[in-house]
């Protein structure tokens, strides 16, 4: 689709010249320039204003009142009808009233060509870059977070409390449960919004540059230091921090965050000038510091100082309540990403994800609907299309008795299902008791495995009945 440009115009030479260059790649509707307070049409991606005398910077402020959303070139030449190009003085005059750029129809066709592109990628940025403002304060909008369980609930009235404070903050909770995610809660509810959110996994980067990639170094500090680099500490002034991963910090890079925390300054690598900087730090880990404190891995007087404002986030199966709505939000987002029209699930499904033990928590939900999503062409996400690790989906201590061992997770999964029906006198709806699964469950099981027992009635139609 063609980008659309009005163009408003007094001399004809210059509805010709444009419209000789731009019309292959342009939508392009000349008008004259009377008509210039009309608001009654659509929106176009650009104006073009001829502006070829001092009188002419007039028609940019009508525009600019009417539609200030729309950029406006201004394009002119000296004279009416010559090929002079516009003095230097009429120029500036367009850009101070409002004009973004000015195209001297004098030029070549490239460089009228690559004026109007700039201008356009310009305001697409700048539109992509308030739509993401827009949905960054939806996004992280606590009541928008979806918490419907107590324990999820009571989380997010601590975290609001928080953010109106300035201390540093330590979360806990197992790998996927939004502990990163969460931060920027935090972040974004707090005065320092609008100053930078910088996020830093200290897991993922190799131990000897973690130092230099938090605080920074001077050029020539190591090997292979070329240049001065500012770290993300520095780079974060006035904004937050979050340390993800903090246990995996070496000892001696521990003592250094320790003196920050506590004044708020550093030295780059190779400096023994001192830094300031204001910066709010957030740690998260999957770690039990405690035990780390006592088996002398973890600083003991950094734990206290992290220790200050602190939240733990539970695992996704224990916050049952927020699965159905999670997924649902998840699933449209993926949805909309990979342009597929699928908008729900089959209840059975829902039921496997309530029954599902989610040992990646929200991280791995969303890969699964992912999954999912992609091998979906129908509109509701079916069991086909969902594959859950089977261990994970009935406890291996649910059901009383032993488990042959076996190589295959599945059958190992099927054993305990018909040692709890053995157990239950294959009455499915105490079994699923044993098991710790709804009845729907265990049905959707005992079909998966071909599962049968005399005692079961059948219809007609083959269909188990319950005796």
């Amino acid at each position: 689709m063609k980008y659309h440009i009005r163009i408003f115009v007094k001399d004809d030479y210059v509805a010709r010249r444009l419209d000789e260059v731009l019309r292959d790649e342009y939508s392009l509707e000349v008008t004259r320039t009377s008509k210039i307070d009309t608001r009654d049409q659509s929106e176009p991606s650009c104006f073009i204003i001829e502006a070829s005398h001092y009188n002419d910077l007039d028609l940019i402020t009508r525009a600019k009142l009417l539609w200030p959303d729309v950029p406006i070139i201004a394009a002119g030449c000296a004279v009416e009808g010559h090929h002079l190009s516009p003095p230097a003085d009429l120029v500036v005059g367009a850009i101070k009233t409002g004009a973004v750029d000015f195209i001297d129809i004098t030029s070549p066709d490239l460089k009228i060509k690559a004026t109007l592109s700039q201008v356009i990628k310009t305001r697409e940025l700048k539109n992509e870059i308030d739509y993401l403002r827009r949905e960054q304060d939806i996004i992280y909008d606590f009541n928008h977070i979806i918490a419907r369980s107590p324990s999820m609930k009571t989380v997010i009235e601590t975290l609001k409390e928080f953010a109106k404070t300035d201390g540093t903050i330590l979360i806990t909770g197992e790998t996927g449960t939004g502990k990163s995610f969460l931060s920027g809660a935090v972040h974004f509810n707090s005065e320092r919004r609008n100053r930078p959110f910088v996020k830093i996994n200290c897991a993922n980067i190799p131990e000897h540059l973690l130092e230099s990639e938090l605080f920074g170094h001077e050029k020539g500090a190591f090997t292979g230091a070329n240049k001065t680099r500012i770290g993300r500490i520095e780079q974060a002034r006035g904004g937050t921090v979050f340390l993800d991963e903090i246990a995996e910090m070496s000892p001696a890079l521990q003592a250094k965050l320790l003196r920050f925390l506590e004044e708020k300054s550093f030295e780059r690598l190779g400096s023994n000038k001192t830094i300031e900087v204001d910066v709010r730090i957030i740690a998260a880990t999957n770690r039990n510091l405690e035990q780390m404190v006592a088996e002398k891995s973890f600083r003991e007087d950094l734990y206290y100082r992290l220790n200050i404002l602190r939240i733990h986030i539970p695992p996704l199966r224990e916050r049952k309540e927020c699965i159905e709505p999670l997924a649902k939000f998840i699933l449209a987002q993926k949805a909309r990403a990979l342009k597929k029209n699928v908008k729900g699930f089959s209840r059975e499904v829902i039921e496997m994800f309530k029954t599902y033990r989610w040992p990646g928590n929200i991280r791995q939900l969303a890969n699964i609907i992912e999954r999912a999503v992609i091998l979906c062409n129908d509109t509701i996400i079916t069991e086909k299309h969902v594959y859950l690790p089977e261990l994970e989906l009935i406890p291996a201590t649910a059901a009383e008795g032993s488990v042959a061992s076996t190589s295959s997770a599945a059958e190992e999964e099927k054993q305990r299902i018909i040692e709890a029906l053995e157990k239950c006198n294959w009455i499915q709806k105490e079994a699923a008791r044993v098991l710790n699964i709804s009845p729907r469950m265990l049905n959707y099981k005992i079909k998966k495995y071909g599962i049968t027992h005399p005692q079961w009635r059948v219809h007609r139609k083959g269909n188990r009945v319950h005796p």
